[in-house]
């Protein structure tokens, strides 16, 4: 029975500590004593049991190998020492796994299993917790997040733990994952996500909560990520007193990089409850908005407009969605934060490229039925919305700003698989006659499609713009010429089909410009053209020849007889027959000819 053994240093190096006091006992696999050589810590360990007799060494104090570094006791046998390498010291100590066990209790701290409470109060409200909005954008597995364990910095005023556990994430959750998954192809589907969450300060934006928007934006940026953006909040924090350097906070950079990321990536935000001040800014430059009914969107909350000296405002006073819709700040309207999240995951498959083949569906309504779309008498209004849906393929239609400048619908949608903006007069507005509020809407829905190269289809059947001094008072001249402006820059693919009327300046900015801009301008046999309405050009040309027959009943006969020939003249097939446009086609073939202008594959019906 051995009473004494040395345990010697295998290896030159440092001590870097000594975990064991003379007359302790040890157990097997214990760890004695730590070496670091080479930048490397070597622990070793006890194989057998037995009482620390002695050691020789201090922590820092230099070794060479064969040194006696400590001796141990031991009933039956030698004691055996065990070296292990950092890769294998969580095995023997317990000091990584805690480590890992805390990391883990943070993380946790920031998931909704630990904060029942603020859950709790989310769902009283309806509403959706951040995660939970996060979870129906994407499989959680498929998102590596970013800033996690960010606090609120305001550990000058409350504790640390307090912080972690009332302030997670410094309540932005952001992050990159795949959207779409499946859909398309798969390169195509990794997307920057960034979602306020309400429960933490009322989602307003501190510090590190801008640190952490300005992180994934930059990254956005340099890896071309299309983003996602939940924009509740009350805006910006006066509480975070730890940056005690920073005085107003308008060196921040979150509202410029998101501002710049414009034209290079498709920026779509959601919406829901209050939405504030900064929060409201980010919304508001987004390319693509989406609210839910439950939301409230303004520049100031309450309680800056009370600071401004302006009174006491209700928070539900301040633009309210149905307000917000109908100016064209939110481009769709939706039910609830569950229907929110499926159309944000609708409007980004429309930026990520064609559909798989296995995703792609038929039209819902057969091409045949385009025929009987328009009514017998010219003057009446149809349903252009029918047509759309008759050219889309199934349930891929998604239409933008439905609530404003409705003389003209615009939208996107797919064809055969492959993603289109779709521009198209909408006759039961107005005539079709574009407005202030069409021209804008028509000029910004240009420049999104250019933006992120998405071919273009104008579905033509307009007066052309609105008329009237009414109009004219609210700026038409300038504001109404900015569709040209948008019209002139396009270079994606542009194919117009014009439906019935194709009438004066509006057509012509409809139609890119002329009637020659777009690469392939083709009518239905319903086709009319000419510089301005035919009733008004009768009117107007012909002024004095009415003027002079006194009977009424003759003068409308004459206006009757000049108008018949303005519009054999205007006919599509005699407009065609001087090629003004390339062709005037069967409505049954709109789609096929469509697919070919675009130099879409066809669908196997076709072939």
């Amino acid at each position: 029975m051995s009473q004494g053994h040395t345990l010697n240093a295998p290896l030159m190096g440092t001590i870097s500590a000594v975990l064991v006091n003379v007359g302790e006992q040890v157990q097997a696999n214990q760890a004695l004593l730590i070496i670091e050589a080479m930048k490397m810590q070597h622990t070793l360990c006890a194989e057998h049991a037995g009482q620390v007799s002695a050691v020789n060494v201090v922590p820092q104090q230099k070794c060479q190998q064969g040194d006696a570094l400590l001796s141990i006791k031991q009933g039956n046998s030698e004691t055996q020492t065990t070296i292990l390498s950092t890769a294998n010291y969580e095995e023997s100590l317990s000091a990584l796994e805690l480590l890992r066990r805390q990391v883990d209790m943070r993380k946790n701290a920031t998931l909704d299993a630990t904060r029942q409470r603020a859950i709790e109060q989310r769902h009283a409200k309806g509403y959706l917790s951040a995660r939970e909005n996060l979870a129906a954008l994407c499989n959680e597995q498929h998102f590596i997040e970013y800033g996690q364990f960010a606090v609120a910095a305001q550990r000058q005023t409350r504790s640390y733990e307090e912080l972690k556990s009332a302030t997670p994430a410094d309540g932005i959750i952001t992050g990159i994952a795949r959207v779409n998954s499946g859909l398309v192809e798969h390169s195509q589907t990794s997307c920057a996500l960034v979602i306020n969450d309400y429960s933490v300060l009322a989602g307003t934006q501190g510090y590190y909560h801008h640190m952490k928007l300005d992180r994934i934006l930059a990254v956005s940026l340099d890896k071309h990520l299309p983003v996602i953006m939940y924009t509740e909040g009350g805006g910006g924090r006066p509480g975070d007193t730890d940056i005690t350097t920073v005085n107003s906070g308008l060196q921040c950079q979150s509202f410029a990089t998101w501002a710049l990321l414009g034209g290079k990536v498709p920026r779509i935000a959601v919406a829901n409850g209050y939405c504030f001040a900064g929060n409201a800014a980010l919304f508001g430059a987004a390319d693509i908005t989406i609210a839910t009914k439950q939301s409230w969107i303004g520049m100031a909350g309450p309680a800056m407009i009370e600071g401004g000296g302006l009174g006491k405002v209700a928070a539900t006073d301040i633009g309210p969605s149905h307000i917000q819709a109908k100016n064209g700040v939110i481009d769709i309207l939706v039910e609830d934060e569950i229907a929110a999240a499926r159309m944000a995951k609708q409007c980004l498959l429309y930026f990520q490229g064609p559909l798989q083949p296995q995703h792609i569906k038929a039209p819902q309504h057969s091409q045949e039925s385009l025929r009987h779309a328009l009514p017998e008498d010219r003057r009446f209004v149809y349903e252009v919305k029918t047509i759309i849906e008759t050219l889309a393929d199934k349930d891929s239609f998604t239409e933008i700003k439905a609530q404003f400048g409705g003389a003209v619908i615009t939208g996107l949608m797919h064809l055969n698989g492959h993603p289109v903006g779709v521009i198209a007069s909408n006759c039961k507005v107005l005539g079709g006659a574009i407005d202030i509020d069409a021209g804008e809407k028509v000029s910004q829905f240009m420049r999104l499609c250019q933006q992120f190269t998405l071919p273009l289809l104008v579905l033509c059947d307009t007066p052309g713009f609105m008329v009237g001094p009414e109009h004219e008072s609210r700026g038409a001249v300038r504001r109404l010429s900015q569709v040209f402006s948008a019209a002139a820059t396009l270079t994606v693919p542009l194919v117009a089909v014009v439906l019935r009327k194709c009438y004066g300046l509006g057509a012509q900015a409809l139609l890119g410009g002329s009637t020659s801009k777009p690469s392939y301008t083709f009518a239905w046999p319903s086709g009319e053209f000419g510089a301005m309405g035919l009733e008004g050009a009768v009117k107007l040309g012909y002024k004095k020849q009415l003027a002079a027959e006194a009977d009424p009943v003759a003068r409308q006969a004459l206006f009757d007889r000049l108008l018949a020939e303005h519009y054999k003249k205007g006919q599509a097939q005699e407009v065609a027959s001087v090629l003004e446009i390339d062709a005037v086609i069967d409505p049954a073939d709109t789609r096929r000819h469509v697919l070919l202008a675009f130099n879409f594959p066809l669908p196997a019906s076709f072939l």
